[in-house]
């Protein structure tokens, strides 16, 4: 089923289109139930003000404990510890609070009484809607997730037969693939395609880096989530967030600051601000500039297209002005120092990244972002993928790529020479994606700025 508006519509009338409103109506209800319990105390009109704190204090520790992580596959044991531990922070920060503030609203065993009070009610209730969605999935058939397995091993056996046989979980396995050749891959593809389904398991115990790059092209496009049933002893852990379907380790990439919804406004916002503020300001004169004199150097166009991998591996024209000549080719792996093919007007474009301002462009179309990890060729992808482990690659197209990022500054861009030369590049793409901030972005471009003027070794 093609990702359409009709069929979106159609989602809907399948029950299935309804469950991200389950969790916002949780909290809501119990907000409910929190004013409820705090009317019951007798507080002064002085103390209401505690009133307001309590939310604060509530949804600081569920934020920290992760209260509302609950999901289908969660179990027993999980939400009853999330429940303790909830109650726990809640305790310690309403006491923080009170020695602090030197307050005395409560007495320590009013606290104890209403913090109990106010969990065991919302903890009956976090029950009874998972034990209602349970019966509701295995008796109506509703609330169900659309599932794909691509793979075929003793990993995906155990995850078809924990689906059929937990029908209250809710998951509906629309098609088993094998990837054990290029056909098979090819039908897996064709039927994500053409089949509408909510996540596709991948097992990725015998598949390539270029394998991963296409199926996760076309999830991307079905707005298909991708979960991968992967060797937990190879697997960098601190990269990805793993779930456990009973005893089977499921492997997902984690929602880092960078993933937050309201970074992602604020971070597209500053790269179109910034984007205009360059193509206005600086390409709107420079452009006829250097089109007189690349054109005076040699024959050819002025901007030079390549294909790219971008978020969640998406291919995309990346642009540049043109740096080398018209007859050369240009698919050949990164430019050398002594390379022939660069022309004279090139080396200083290059020398100077000038010849990257072009991506702005791409910026400004949503391909690209003014700080993040550079795109690669995918031929580059496919050259290096045994170099470095493919979990970290996926990692790292996790994040539109930037024109410039922390690993350009570091030194670690343009042509590869050893293996630590991309060790190295991936190991700050990962570091900047964990540890982002709009201050960091500014950093590194003003660092950025630096080594255009000063110049970088391997900037030709």
């Amino acid at each position: 089923m093609p990702f359409t508006f009709q069929n979106i519509i159609k989602k809907f009338q399948d029950n299935k289109g309804y469950s991200f409103l389950i969790r916002p109506l949780q909290m809501l209800l119990d907000s409910c139930i929190i004013i409820s319990f705090l009317e019951l105390f007798n507080f002064t009109v002085q103390n209401s003000l505690f009133k307001i704190l309590f939310f604060v204090f509530w949804n600081i520790s569920a934020g920290f404990s992760g209260f509302y992580a609950v999901y289908r596959f969660t179990s027993i044991e999980k939400i009853v510890n999330l429940i303790f531990k909830q109650a726990f922070l809640l305790v310690v920060i309403i006491f923080f609070y009170f020695g602090s503030f030197g307050e005395k609203l409560l007495n320590v065993s009013q606290t104890l009484l209403l913090v109990g009070s106010i969990i065991l009610s919302i903890g009956l209730f976090k029950f009874g809607v998972f034990f209602l969605l349970k019966f509701y999935r295995k008796t109506l058939g509703g609330n169900h997730r659309t599932v794909i397995i691509l793979g075929q091993s003793a990993k995906t056996t155990t995850l078809m037969k924990y689906f059929t046989s937990h029908p209250d979980l809710g998951y509906v396995i629309k098609g088993v693939f094998t990837v054990n050749s290029n056909q098979d891959l090819e039908k897996g593809i064709a039927f994500i395609q053409n089949t509408y389904c909510d996540e596709l398991y991948l097992d990725t115990s015998n598949i390539t880096e270029n394998q991963v790059n296409d199926i996760m092209n076309y999830c991307n496009l079905q707005h298909t989530v991708v979960k991968l049933i992967a060797d937990t002893k190879n697997l960098p852990l601190n990269l990805f967030h793993t779930d456990y379907y009973h005893y089977l380790p499921i492997v997902s990439i984690p929602k880092m600051k960078l993933h937050r919804p309201i970074n992602i406004v604020l971070k597209r916002s500053f790269d179109i601000v910034f984007s205009v503020v360059v193509i206005l300001g600086v390409l709107s004169w420079l452009l006829p500039v250097l089109y007189v004199l690349i054109k005076l150097d040699s024959k050819g166009p002025l901007f030079y297209k390549h294909k790219r991998n971008g978020l969640n591996y998406k291919e995309f024209s990346c642009y540049k002005l043109r740096s080398l000549r018209v007859e050369s080719d240009h698919d050949q792996m990164h430019v050398s120092l002594t390379d022939s093919r660069v022309t004279t007007i090139g080396r200083f474009l290059r020398k100077t990244s000038i010849d990257e301002l072009p991506q702005f462009i791409n910026v400004l179309k949503g391909e690209m972002s003014v700080v993040g990890p550079r795109p690669h060729i995918p031929r580059y992808t496919k050259a290096y993928s045994d170099k470095i482990d493919k979990y970290q690659y996926i990692f790292r197209h996790s994040v539109r790529p930037g024109i410039t990022g922390l690993a350009q500054i570091k030194g670690y861009r343009g042509e590869i020479t050893s293996d630590a030369d991309i060790i190295n590049r991936i190991r700050f793409d990962i570091f900047y994606i964990q540890n982002w901030s709009l201050i960091k972005d500014f950093m590194i471009i003003l660092k950025t700025v630096y080594w255009v003027f000063k110049g970088q070794d391997k900037a030709y």
